[in-house]
């Protein structure tokens, strides 16, 4: 999450407009999306935080490059533009995603595993710490890391569940060294 109190405010009022409308989820994933375009591409943030180029231009830019994408996506775009904020759209987009995680119930997971967990394994882990962290459901990615030997670690948050091998194995080094 940011600590953007624009990116806050931009959010929330985005937020409440696509609950009032119903289209959060789609309007979420489209933010997704969007904050991959300008993650990925550092000029395109650049190139529409120009003096060089009139706001008419960059909104016609916008149009053209985010063609498709709902209208409030797109109104969004043209607001912060206006108000010399697209620096802040990324954040706008954490921001977002975690008010629809929120009101949904779901919280974002990193799992950390030696192989890529199968559905079944994804679904018992979602549903026993989710119920830890006070939420109804986790989404879950999946990271591969062959050092842990064994098991899993997850992290949620800012909080951390290791039940690796490798964490197992440093705890007992640590023990048999400290005796």
């Amino acid at each position: 999450m940011s600590n953007s109190v624009v990116a806050e405010r931009y959010a929330s009022a985005l937020f409440e407009l696509s609950v009032q409308q119903g289209l959060t989820s789609t309007i979420q994933e489209e933010l997704q999306e969007l904050k991959k375009a300008f993650r990925d591409n550092e000029e395109l943030g650049q190139l529409l935080s120009s003096p060089k180029l009139s706001v008419a231009k960059k909104k016609e830019m916008i149009s053209d490059i985010f063609k498709g994408v709902n209208p409030i996506v797109m109104n969004t775009l043209f607001v912060l533009l206006d108000a010399k904020r697209m620096n802040e759209v990324q954040n706008v987009c954490d921001e977002f995603h975690q008010l629809a995680n929120d009101a949904a119930g779901v919280a974002e997971a990193l799992v950390y595993s030696t192989r890529p967990l199968t559905e079944l394994e994804t679904n018992s882990v979602s549903a026993t710490f989710a119920k830890k962290v006070g939420k109804q459901s986790l989404r879950i990615e999946n990271i591969i890391d062959p050092s842990l030997i064994g098991g899993i670690r997850l992290q949620i948050g800012n909080q951390i569940y290791d039940s690796s091998l490798s964490a197992k194995l440093e705890k007992l080094q640590r023990k048999l060294i400290g005796s």
